[in-house]
């Protein structure tokens, strides 16, 4: 009885546990035959075992998400050796360890399709598969002689690597399937490139895709919105043992990958959550995704803007290669310089290009001891230099302008699949001849400021003129020249003026309107009458600029006519001195004929000299003679 009891609670323990249901562990002695699955311990994320695509004929041993509903593959260790048939039809095949520790897929008549052998024979050797999705190969201590993460097939997972290790010796790629019925490799591939200043690639064959761009600190500059993802962290490293990126999930429930698929004769670059409710994988990122994802479509020194109609322009100081190809919105021959560089007599300057994917970094050079000032310098002295950007923006930097970012990226030749962005992207700094950056001069920056300081003194000057003329016209408003000027005669040959508007002298008056006199005198009111002759009235008045004058007027009915009138004007016109009273003007409106003087305060010595011909203004009412 206890016995049974015993017997009984052993089978609930098994139960419970799992241990009868599933395993995660392959050892010599114990293989996994076609019909079973490992499942991972801990949240069972994951299952390997044999499987047979749909519409396909053969079968293959992979590793699948063990909640998802779809079966979705990431993995697979024999792509390029299936077994013949499907999963039945391979009742036999098994995936074994060997005691030595060799891993081998073999068919049900013992025929290895597929094997691995570590470099050294393992003690008591196990093959496990992780709750992370990697299938490991490890010794009785636990040093893994060999995982599946080292060898991806079409999709990166949570700290999967894609890029290059130097130690292992391996370049971790991403290889699409050929078809969905087929998971034997295909032609687009996706790698990371470590010459100059790694980056990834998409190629089609031998033809590129799809470039990501640098890594710029904080993402790839082809990839501008990987800031914005929540949830996630991105980590890019390069150093003397590797230079490869991975991606991790903060939250373990969330599942996330990102696959490589085969889209027509493009690669599809695919980022994705699980959404369990819908049953469907929901997809957030992709790539290409534009136009001007493709590589190069502007050509060297064009800049790709789907912003722009059509998307492609040339750099400033660029005109294209082909006019008649960009005509027709063919802008991959590119763009040529406007104006050759001068690197020998150091006029060459920079234009910042903004929120740019930065070009092709394949060819360019890389020195993450200089600042972006130490940048600029280095590649001003390098006569093949073409462009220059920070190399680390993760401080904040060369987003926002110079001075900013670590590291130096230097580029010395054409500047190609260039592309700029609405509020991503990074500074690039593109070398141009003095006069394609509206300079002539050695001393670019002082021509700059000289010219700033000359248009300010100039506007400065122009206003101070504005404004003395405003003043100058108010304060002579009262004095308004008339369209011509009367000149008297020659007093030498006895010359008067004679109605025809000839002239031989240019002796001048200015004339006064009869309004302007008006005004000035009160309307000629009694009030301002200082005396009265034989010409007329005499009246004191004020102009608006409060210059003081005394008004002689000729009566109407005064004996002197106007050849008496103007005689008298040409005759004190030209008898101006000191001592006399100043004749400012005249006005003649109608039968109105008027004398502009000076205003005197005390009798002057014109009285004395010459008595009524000149009338002499004083202050009181006296006649003048």
């Amino acid at each position: 009885m206890a016995s049974l009891f015993s017997c009984c609670l052993l089978v609930v323990l098994l139960v419970l546990t799992g241990s009868c249901w599933a395993r995660d562990t392959v050892a010599p002695g114990r293989p996994l035959a076609a019909n079973e699955t490992l499942v991972s311990v801990g949240n069972a994320n994951f299952v390997l075992g044999f499987f047979t695509p749909p519409g396909a004929n053969n079968t293959f041993v992979g590793v699948w998400y063990n909640k998802v509903s779809v079966r979705t593959v990431v993995w697979i260790a024999n792509r390029e050796n299936p077994l013949p048939g499907d999963v039945a039809d391979n009742a036999g095949a098994t995936l074994s360890v060997s005691r030595t520790g060799t891993l081998a897929i073999s068919a049900g008549n013992s025929t290895v399709v597929w094997s691995v052998t570590p470099a050294s024979k393992l003690a008591s050797p196990t093959v496990r598969i992780l709750d992370s999705g990697n299938l490991v190969l490890a010794d009785a201590l636990g040093a893994v002689a060999w995982e599946g993460f080292d060898y991806p097939t079409d999709t990166l997972l949570p700290e999967m690597k894609v890029g290059v290790d130097y130690v292992k010796r391996r370049n971790k790629t991403l290889t699409a399937w050929k078809s969905p019925s087929d998971p034997s490799p295909g032609p687009v591939v996706m790698a990371m490139d470590t010459t100059g200043d790694p980056q990834v690639f998409i190629w089609n064959g031998a033809e590129k895709v799809w470039r990501s761009g640098p890594w710029d600190g904080v993402q790839f500059t082809g990839v501008p919105d990987t800031v914005t993802y929540s949830g996630f962290t991105f980590s890019f490293i390069n150093n003397a043992q590797e230079v490869t990126y991975s991606f991790h999930v903060h939250n373990v429930s969330i599942i996330s990958k990102l696959g490589l698929n085969s889209t027509g004769n493009y690669g599809l670059l695919q980022r994705s959550t699980w959404v369990e409710a819908a049953g469907t994988w929901n997809l957030y990122w992709y790539a290409p995704k534009d136009q001007c994802d493709a590589v190069s479509p502007c050509g060297a020194n064009g800049v790709c803007d789907t912003n722009n109609l059509p998307v492609c322009s040339c750099l400033q100081g660029f005109t294209p290669k082909s006019p008649s190809a960009w005509a027709l919105r063919d802008g991959r021959e590119g763009c040529v310089r406007s104006t050759p560089l001068d690197c020998r007599n150091g006029t060459d300057g920079f234009i910042a290009l903004k929120h740019a994917k930065v070009p092709d970094t394949e060819r360019s050079v890389v020195d993450m001891g200089l600042s972006l000032q130490q940048c600029r310098q280095a590649c001003l002295r390098n006569c093949s230099c073409t462009a220059y950007a920070s190399a680390n923006v993760s401080g904040g930097g060369a987003r926002g302008g110079v001075g900013a970012g670590s590291g130096c990226v230097m580029w010395t030749t054409g500047l190609t699949d260039l592309r700029v962005y609405p509020d991503f992207g990074q500074d690039l700094f593109v070398r141009l001849a003095a006069a394609d950056l509206g300079l002539t001069s050695k001393s670019n920056k002082a021509r700059v400021i000289i010219a700033v300081v000359i248009g300010i003194s100039s506007l400065v000057l122009l206003f101070v003129l504005a404004g003395f003329l405003v003043w100058a016209r108010k304060k002579k408003r009262a004095r308004k020249t008339g369209s011509s000027k009367w000149s008297g005669g020659s007093r030498s040959t006895g010359q008067r003026y004679d109605g025809s508007g000839r002239h031989d002298d240019d002796l001048e008056l200015p004339i006064f309107d009869l309004g302007t006199i008006a005004a000035a005198t009160d309307g000629f009111s009694i009030n301002n009458k200082l005396g009265e002759g034989g010409f007329g009235p005499v009246y004191m008045g004020k102009l608006e600029d409060g210059q003081e004058i005394a008004v002689k007027t000729l009566s109407k009915t005064s004996v002197q006519g106007l050849d008496e009138f103007k005689n008298e004007v040409l005759l004190i016109a030209k008898l101006q001195h000191r001592n006399l009273v100043r004749l400012l003007g005249y006005s003649i409106s109608g039968q109105e004929r008027l004398l502009v003087y000076e205003y005197m305060a005390n009798k002057s010595l014109d009285y004395f000299l010459f008595g009524t011909t000149i009338s002499i203004f004083f202050s009181g009412n006296e006649k003048n003679g």
